[in-house]
């Protein structure tokens, strides 16, 4: 299920990394629309909780080593998405001080991207 799941999310995180390194105005844009809109806010965090909830039932691994990321970003996911569902205008409040910071937005692509390549490489090259 590891190879499975890192298939699929590696190349979505990789994907949403390269607007962060090469258009970060263009993301906080976004961003800003998105959170002056509190029922799309619960609305994500929704979509989060199911995303979350389906890795952690299926990938709940705990072992040191590379398949812990997979079991960490469902974790992630589940308490993001709850905390988005059940305080919308916090995270308003925490995501608007975040995105006033491009360079801060850019870091947190390439962070982004390297979590998505390596995902993407373990996933794939796994398979063979």
């Amino acid at each position: 299920m590891t190879i499975w799941i890192s298939k699929f999310l590696g190349p979505l995180i990789l994907a949403f990394s390269v607007p962060m390194i090469a258009t970060p105005v263009i993301i906080q844009e976004m961003v800003k629309r998105f959170l002056a809109d509190w029922p799309l806010i619960m609305i994500s965090g929704a979509l989060a909780m199911t995303a979350g909830l389906a890795i952690i039932n299926t990938h709940n691994v705990w072992v040191l080593n590379w398949p812990l990321i997979v079991t960490l970003f469902g974790w992630l996911l589940l308490v993001g998405g709850t905390f988005r569902v059940v305080a919308p205008q916090v995270a308003e409040r925490i995501g608007t001080a975040m995105m006033g910071r491009a360079k801060l937005l850019r870091v947190i692509g390439v962070l982004w991207a390297l979590l998505g390549g390596f995902l993407t490489y373990k996933g794939y090259s796994s398979a063979w």
